[in-house]
């Protein structure tokens, strides 16, 4: 692609870095409440924060991490209220990938314990897709390994997303480099949306992969966008960009017009290059994760954003919080790693106060049907609390509580 194409899709580079301050921004500026209020009403009104604006909160200076998520949260209930949409991904052909990005797996130079196999059977992928329509998926993404579809692995996905659509079930494709004619056919056999990850920044994406460049990754969703497919695109956080890499294609995914932004957090699998989680110099923790979440909301108002690798890994306690900024997520697992199961994904939601979308929630498994018609915060009060084994009185040694002589100081 062209440099005058790259600016037509994805606009100018932003943010280039300052070698004193890895933000680019002057870090002494005075965050008061009032900004939680400027950037909340800015998203109301489907405005972006301002990109330094959107560094600072990642630096974490000065920033108040509840009023920040509370702020996002208001902007996420404008446009989405309180549901929440769930994704399942299924891998459709897995390993012996020709490119060589540093953060999966598959790619030709990582030493992962990642066993390949061909593309899936038609009926095998349709059969998953019913299973998570009963999990209660709103949407089946499936992902396929390699630098791009041959003709013959298009019309096989065509055959695939046929069938499943015929089940009104919504569908999401990631199949690597993608031309015009190949995004036509897929878009008339169906396919909802495409996914192609950004990953991270221009400037940036040569330290995570040689093989192919951003503006090929630009080119695939330019493709997708004129065939009428909507555009999945988002990023992964962790493989040692700076705040500034991570506000500029946060910007660039607005420009885009992504409708889905998916927010991955790179997971240290041994054996891939890139394996050592960090951004701008410090590893991530809970706080940072949800700063990400909420500066890529308050660039991006209306898009679905969401919560996808790493979620169980690096938000660890505060999930639940993140659904304040995001609106969507996966549940049972990634492309190569496992993930919290539908049962703990559906609790964490209705313990949170929000709301599933399900289409047909009667379809579901009846192990999950009980809690997706009463609702776990409801439910929980008819649960029973199980006592240690140590303390039901069998356990030798056992000393009933009413024995016990307190005996005073003198």
């Amino acid at each position: 692609m062209s440099s005058a194409a790259l600016s037509a899709v994805a606009g100018p580079p932003r943010g280039a870095s300052d070698e004193s301050d890895p933000t680019g921004i002057d870090m002494t500026q005075h965050l008061t409440a009032d900004c939680y209020e400027r950037w909340s009403a800015l998203g109301r009104d489907n405005q972006p924060i301002d990109p330094a604006d959107a560094a600072a909160i990642l630096h974490g200076d000065g920033i108040d991490l509840l009023p920040l998520v509370h702020a996002a949260g208001q902007v996420r209930r404008v446009f989405f209220g309180q549901s929440v949409t769930i994704h399942v991904l299924d891998n459709v052909r897995n390993g012996a990938c020709p490119e060589d990005c540093g953060y999966c797996g598959q790619s030709k130079d990582s030493d992962a314990a990642v066993r390949p196999y061909k593309i899936k059977s038609v009926e095998e992928i349709v059969g998953q897709a019913l299973d998570a329509q009963r999990s209660g998926a709103y949407r089946f993404c499936m992902a396929l390994s390699g630098r791009g579809p041959t003709d013959r692995d298009v019309e096989h996905m065509c055959q695939a997303i046929r069938r499943i659509k015929s089940h009104g079930i919504r569908t999401c494709l990631s199949a690597g480099l993608l031309d015009d004619e190949k995004a036509r056919r897929l878009k008339e056999a169906g396919l909802d949306r495409l996914n192609h990850n950004l990953n991270t920044s221009a400037s940036h994406y040569a330290q995570v992969c040689t093989t192919h460049t951003f503006e090929d990754r630009l080119g695939t969703l330019r493709a997708a966008r004129e065939a009428g497919i909507g555009l999945c695109s988002g990023l992964i956080v962790g493989m040692g960009e700076s705040y500034d890499d991570l506000v500029e294609v946060a910007c660039t995914l607005r420009e885009l017009r992504a409708e889905s932004i998916p927010v991955n957090f790179l997971l240290p699998i041994e054996g891939n290059r890139l394996r050592q989680p960090c951004s701008g110099g410090r590893a991530l923790d809970p706080a940072f994760v949800l700063r990400v979440l909420c500066m890529v909301r308050l660039v991006n108002p209306t898009a679905e954003v969401r919560i996808a690798a790493g979620r169980e890994h690096h938000l660890r306690s505060l999930q639940s919080l993140a659904l304040w900024p995001a609106n969507s997520l996966f549940m049972e697992g990634y492309l190569l790693s496992e993930g919290q199961s539908a049962g703990e994904t559906l609790k964490m939601i209705f313990d949170a106060g929000f709301e599933p979308v399900l289409d047909n929630p009667s379809a579901v498994p009846p192990e999950l049907r009980e809690l997706v018609e009463n609702q776990a915060p409801r439910a929980s009060g008819g649960a029973v609390t199980e006592l240690k084994p140590a303390v039901r009185g069998a356990a030798k040694g056992f000393v009933p509580v009413k024995a016990l002589t307190v005996r005073g100081s003198d």
